[in-house]
C-alpha cells in the first residue's frame, strides 16, 4: 500500500428501512431450502426482483442474498450487466456458467455438455470444435436451458444472482426470460436487481422476465430522514445535531449509497455534526459524485487518474495488468494507483475469480468514463481492442472496443470485426453479428472482401430481418469479380430470403437468371435446381406444365452422382406426385434421389427438397419410410442446433404423417409442439401455416369443430393465404372447416376456385389435394349429377396414381354421393382398398359409411359387423366424431353398441399396460421410464409390444385401455 493511505472502512452496516425486502428474501430462501428437503415448491415462481434508481441499495441486497444462500450451503451463480458490455452477446450467461465449467477439466466439460457441446460452446465462450457450425438462436436457448437445468440438479439448491439486469445483453435477457418459466420445477431461485428508469428501449422481454405470472418487483424507496440520520450518527457520533442530519438527508436525496459515502468522509475529516460544519459537509457531499468525484480523483495524482480512466474503458471485471498497459504505466505504479483508488472507495476487489477489480458503484464508473477527453477515450478503446485480444479474450471482446472507434480504413480492424461476427453467429446471436459486420463495412474493407462481408452480414440478418438480407445480397452481387462459388452461395441465400418473404416469383427468377449466366456446369445445375424448387412452391407459376416437362427431360439424363443431380431427381419425384403420375414413377425418382444421400442440413441448400422427398413416401402409402427419413432428418437438425423453424416444420409434418396413418391423438401432440416452436420464432414463419392447417384437419377429424374455428381465428387462417405452396392446401382446409360449420355455399365457391387453380397447373392428384372429395359431398344435395361426376373423376385420378389409401377414400366419396343399392359395391371396394392401406382414420369412415348404407338397405346383420368394426377403428384412431356416428347408426338401427373388441388385449403385461396408460395421458418417455425404472429405450420397446398386440399405437388409448382385462400380477 502506498504510504500515508488509509484503508476504507469495511465494517458491516445493517440495512436500514429494508425490512419488507429482507422478509421477502428470507421467505424465498426458506422456500428453496424446503423444496430441497422435499417440502413445498418455490413460491413466486422462483424469482425475486428488486428495483429502484441508482444508489438505493439493490447491490447491497444482492450481497445479503449471496451471504444468506452461502450460509445455507446453496450453490451461488452470479452475473452482472455492464453499461459498456450490453452489446456483447451472452455476456451475463457466461458470467453465470463459466465458473462452474472452469472447475471441470476438458474431458469433464465435454462429458457434462454431451451432444450440446457444439451447440452452446460459442455462447459459453468455449472453443468450438466445428467452426463452420452455426446453430439457430432457438437451438442455443434450448441448449442453455439444458445446461442450467443439469447444473442445477447436480449442485442443488442453486441461487442465481443477477445484478444491474437493466444493462444485461439482449441475448442473455432473452434466454433468462424464457428459462424462468422452468424454475417452478427446479430447486432454483433467481434474484434480480435493476433500475426501472434505465430499461432497454424495447422492455417487453425484460418485463416478461421480472413480472412473470403476475410477480411484481419490490420497488425500493429512498431512505427517510431518520434513516439517513442513523447512518450519519453511527459514523460520527450521536452528538450530530438534528439540523445537520436533516441537511445530510437533503443533499443525499435519501440515497443509501450517497449517505454511507458522506458519513465515511465526515468521519475521516473528524466532523462532529454541528450546525457550523454544514459547509464542510456540503463540500464532502459534492465529492461523492459528479464534478466533485472528478476533483477528488484528480487529487490522487496523474498516474492514478490515467489508471482510473483505463479501468473505466475496460469496464466489468478489470485486469490490473491490462489497465496498466492502457494507462502506459509500470506494474509498481499500477499497484500504487490501485491502492489509492481502493482507499478512495473508487475501486474494490471483484466478486469473480482471480485478482480482478471493479468499481465500487456503477455511478462512479460512469462519471469517470464520461470525464475522459473524447479523443483520448477513442485512443484508449483502440488500445483496449488490441490489448484484450492479445491477452486471449477473443475477437468479440476486442470488437466491443472497436465499435467505439471511428472508421479508419484498417484491414486488421475489419478482420477482427469479421471474426467477431463469425463467433456471434456460431453463438446463435445474429443481432450482435449484424452490429459488428455493419461496422466492418464502414471501416471500409478491401474491395475484394466487400462481397464476402455483405454475404456474412446477410446471413446474420436472415432470421431477424429478411428484407435487409435481400438488400445486402443484391449489393453483394453488384460487386465486380465475385468468386463463382461465393456468388452461388449469395444467389442461393437471396432466393431463400425472397421466398421467406413470400416473393417466390422473384426467387425463381433470380435462380433462373444465374443459371443462364453460370460458366461452371456444376453451378449451372445447382442454379437450375434452385429455380425448380422455388417455381414448384409458388402458387402463381405462369406455365407449370412447361416447367414440369423441362424437369422430367432433365431428370432422365441424371444418375444422382452429385448433390445437384439428386436434388433435381427429388424435385422430379415431388412434381410427379402432385401431377398424379403413377406411384411407381414417384417412388423410383424418390429412391434414386436418396441413393447417394440427401442431408437436411447441408450448408446453403435448404431442406425443402429433402422434406418433400420424405413426404412422397407418405402420399405413396409408405408412412414408415417417411417417418424413418423424418426421424433421421430431425436428428440432424437437433445435432446442429437447428431448433427453430426447421424443428417446428419437422414436428408438424411428422404429425401430418401420423394423421394420415390415423394416429390422431399423437398427431395432434406433434403438430401442437411444432406450432409452439414456430410461435416462439420472431414474426410469422411458414411453419405456422403448415401447423395450423394440419391441426385444423386433425381437430375436425376428432369432431372438435369449435376448437378448429378458434384456432383458425387466432391466426387469421383463411383470411390471408401466402403465395407459397403449403400442404395441406390452406384454401381446401378452410373449406373443410366451413363445411363442418354448415356453411356450404362459401365452401363450394372456395373449393371450385381451388379446383380451377390446380387444374391450370395440371396438379391432379387427389392424394395431395382432395378438393374434389370435399366438393362432391357438398354438392350432393343441390347438384347431385355434378357431385357424382366429380367423385368418379377423383376415383379415376386416384387409380391412375395407384395408392390404395386415396383410391379407397375416393371410392367412399363416390359411394356416398351415388347412394342407393348401386353404392353398396362401391362401399365394399372402398373398405377393401383401405384395409390394404395404412390410412386407419379413412378406413374407420369407410366402415361406418358402409355399415350405414347396409342398415338403410335392411341388411342389419352385415351392417352391425361393419359398424362395430368402424367403431373400434375410430376409437383406436382417436376419431371421436366417427365413433359417435357409428354409435348413432347402431342406435338408429335398434342395436346397442357392444364392448370394444381388441385382439389379444388380455395378453398385455402390467408394465405394458402402465406404459400405455401413462403415455395416453401425455407423459413423456423420460417420465414413464423414471416411473417404471426403465431406460427410455425400454419404454419404447414396451409401447411397440402394445402396438403389436392390439393393432394400434399406445398413444391416445385411454378409453380403449379401460376395456382391457387386467393381467395377473
Amino acid at each position: 500500500m502506498a504510504p500515508g493511505l488509509r484503508q476504507p472502512n469495511t465494517r458491516h452496516r445493517p440495512l436500514l428501512e429494508r425490512q419488507k425486502e429482507l422478509r421477502a428474501l428470507e421467505s424465498a430462501v426458506a422456500d428453496l431450502r424446503g423444496a430441497d428437503e422435499g417440502g413445498p415448491r418455490l413460491s413466486c415462481g422462483g424469482l425475486l426482483a428488486f428495483a429502484g434508481p441508482a444508489g438505493l441499495g439493490k447491490t447491497t441486497l444482492v450481497t445479503v442474498a449471496r451471504a444468506r444462500a452461502s450460509a445455507h450451503g446453496f450453490t451461488v451463480l452470479s452475473g452482472k450487466g455492464g453499461e459498456k458490455e450490453q452489446g456483447m452477446a451472452f455476456h451475463v450467461v457466461r458470467q453465470l456458467l463459466q465458473p462452474a465449467l472452469a472447475a471441470m477439466d476438458e474431458r469433464e466439460r465435454r462429458d457434462f455438455l454431451g451432444s450440446w457441446y457444439g451447440i452452446v460452446a460459442a455462447a459459453l465462450g468455449l472453443e468450438a470444435t466445428d467452426t463452420a457450425h452455426v446453430p439457430d438462436p432457438a437451438g442455443v436457448r434450448d441448449g442453455l436451458d439444458w445446461v442450467m437445468t443439469r447444473l442445477t440438479m447436480m449442485k442443488a439448491p442453486v441461487v442465481l444472482l443477477l445484478d444491474d439486469l437493466h444493462w444485461a445483453d439482449a441475448e442473455s435477457l432473452g434466454w433468462l426470460s424464457a428459462f424462468t418459466s422452468r424454475t417452478a420445477d427446479l430447486p432454483l431461485l433467481i434474484i434480480a436487481a435493476y433500475r426501472p428508469d434505465e430499461l432497454p428501449r424495447e422492455p417487453t422481454t425484460f418485463r416478461t422476465l421480472v413480472e412473470r405470472h403476475g410477480n411484481r418487483p419490490h420497488m425500493l424507496e429512498r431512505l427517510s430522514s431518520e434513516g439517513v440520520a442513523r447512518i450519519i450518527r453511527e459514523e460520527i457520533g450521536d452528538g450530530a445535531e438534528d439540523v445537520f442530519c436533516e441537511e445530510c438527508w437533503t443533499v443525499t436525496g435519501g440515497s443509501p449509497f450517497e449517505a454511507v459515502e458522506l458519513a465515511l468522509r465526515l468521519g475521516e475529516r473528524g466532523v462532529t455534526g454541528a450546525r457550523r460544519e454544514l459547509p464542510v459537509m456540503r463540500d464532502l457531499a459534492a465529492a461523492v459524485k459528479g464534478p466533485g468525484l472528478i476533483e477528488r480523483l484528480k487529487r490522487l495524482g496523474t498516474t492514478t487518474v490515467r489508471f482510473a480512466w483505463a479501468a473505466s474503458v475496460l469496464g466489468g471485471s478489470i485486469s490490473q495488468e491490462i489497465a496498466a498497459n492502457l494507462a502506459v504505466i509500470g506494474s509498481q505504479e499500477a499497484a500504487e494507483a490501485t491502492e489509492r483508488l481502493r482507499a478512495a472507495r473508487i475501486l474494490t476487489d471483484s466478486h469473480g475469480p482471480g485478482d480482478d477489480l471493479e468499481f465500487v458503484h456503477p455511478l462512479i464508473a460512469t462519471t469517470i468514463y464520461r470525464d475522459i477527453p473524447p479523443s483520448l477515450r477513442v485512443g484508449l478503446h483502440n488500445a483496449a481492442a488490441e490489448a484484450v485480444r492479445a491477452a486471449g479474450f477473443g475477437p468479440t471482446a476486442a470488437a466491443r472496443h472497436l465499435l467505439e472507434v471511428p472508421c479508419d480504413d484498417r484491414p486488421e480492424a475489419v478482420e477482427c470485426l469479421r471474426a467477431a461476427g463469425r463467433e456471434y453467429l456460431r453463438a446463435g446471436a445474429p443481432e450482435a453479428a449484424r452490429r459488428v459486420l455493419t461496422r466492418a463495412l464502414r471501416e471500409p474493407p478491401l474491395p475484394e472482401d466487400r462481397a464476402a462481408i455483405l454475404h456474412e452480414l446477410a446471413c446474420s440478418t436472415f432470421l431477424i430481418e429478411p428484407t435487409a438480407t435481400v438488400s445486402h445480397l443484391r449489393e453483394a452481387l453488384a460487386e465486380p469479380g465475385v468468386d463463382p462459388d461465393l456468388r452461388a452461395s449469395i444467389v442461393y441465400r437471396l432466393a431463400q430470403a425472397l421466398a421467406h418473404t413470400d416473393r417466390l416469383a422473384e426467387a425463381a427468377t433470380v435462380a433462373a437468371d444465374e443459371a443462364r449466366q453460370a460458366a461452371s456446369p456444376r453451378i449451372r445445375l445447382r442454379m437450375q435446381a434452385d429455380h425448380f424448387v422455388w417455381s414448384a412452391f409458388r402458387t402463381d407459376e405462369p406455365d407449370s406444365a412447361a416447367r414440369s416437362r423441362k424437369l422430367a427431360r432433365l431428370a432422365t439424363k441424371l444418375t444422382g452422382r452429385g448433390l445437384e443431380e439428386r436434388y433435381i431427381l427429388g424435385l422430379r419425384a415431388w412434381d410427379a406426385l402432385v401431377r398424379g403420375e403413377p406411384r411407381q414413377t414417384v417412388l423410383a425418382c424418390a429412391e434414386e434421389a436418396l441413393c447417394g444421400g440427401m442431408s437436411w442440413t447441408t450448408e446453403n441448400r435448404g431442406f425443402e427438397v429433402p422434406v418433400s422427398v420424405a413426404l412422397t413416401f407418405m402420399y405413396c402409402d409408405q408412412p414408415r419410410r417417411a417417418e424413418e427419413l423424418f426421424t433421421k432428418g430431425m436428428a440432424e437438425c437437433e445435432h446442429k442446433g437447428w431448433r427453430g423453424s426447421h424443428l417446428a416444420l419437422s414436428h408438424t409434418l411428422l404429425g401430418y404423417i401420423r394423421y394420415r396413418r390415423g394416429c390422431l391423438t399423437e398427431a395432434e401432440e406433434l403438430v401442437r409442439e411444432g406450432l409452439r416452436i414456430a410461435d416462439r420464432m420472431e414474426g410469422a414463419v411458414p411453419a405456422q401455416w403448415f401447423a395450423i392447417g394440419i391441426l385444423v384437419q386433425i381437430l375436425l377429424a376428432r369432431g372438435r369443430t369449435g376448437d378448429a374455428r378458434r384456432l383458425a381465428d387466432r391466426y387469421h387462417y383463411g383470411e390471408v393465404v401466402p403465395n407459397a405452396v403449403i400442404y395441406p392446401d390452406p384454401r381446401t382446409v378452410y373449406a373443410e372447416l366451413l363445411l363442418a360449420e354448415g356453411r356450404r355455399p362459401e365452401a363450394e365457391a372456395l373449393l371450385t376456385a381451388v379446383g380451377d387453380r390446380l387444374e391450370a397447373r395440371a396438379w391432379r392428384n387427389p392424394a395431395w389435394c382432395p378438393w374434389q372429395l370435399d366438393l362432391a359431398p357438398a354438392l350432393a344435395a343441390t347438384a347431385p349429377e355434378r357431385a357424382v361426376r366429380l367423385a368418379r373423376d377423383a376415383v379415376k385420378r386416384a387409380r391412375d396414381f395407384g395408392a390404395a389409401s386415396v383410391i379407397g377414400q375416393a371410392l367412399h366419396v363416390e359411394a356416398e354421393v351415388t347412394g342407393g343399392p348401386a353404392a353398396l359395391d362401391l362401399h365394399a371396394e372402398a373398405v377393401e382398398q383401405l384395409e390394404r392401406s395404412p390410412a386407419s382414420y379413412e378406413l374407420a369412415r369407410a366402415l361406418v359409411g358402409h355399415g350405414a348404407a347396409l342398415s338403410r338397405g335392411g341388411r342389419l346383420h352385415e351392417a352391425a359387423d361393419r359398424l362395430y368394426q368402424g367403431l373400434e377403428t375410430a376409437v383406436h384412431c382417436g376419431a371421436e366424431a366417427v365413433a359417435g356416428r357409428a354409435r348413432d347408426e347402431l342406435s338408429a338401427a335398434g342395436m346397442r353398441p357392444l364392448p370394444l373388441r381388441y385382439a389379444q388385449a388380455d395378453t398385455l403385461t402390467a408394465h405394458e399396460r402402465r406404459a400405455a396408460e401413462m403415455t395416453a395421458r401425455g407423459q413423456t418417455p423420460a417420465v414413464v421410464a423414471k416411473e417404471l425404472r426403465l431406460t427410455e429405450q425400454g419404454v419404447r420397446q414396451l409401447l411397440s409390444a402394445v402396438y403389436r398386440k392390439i393393432g394400434t399405437d399406445a398413444v391416445g388409448l385411454a378409453e380403449a385401455l379401460k376395456t382391457f382385462p387386467r393381467p395377473l400380477p
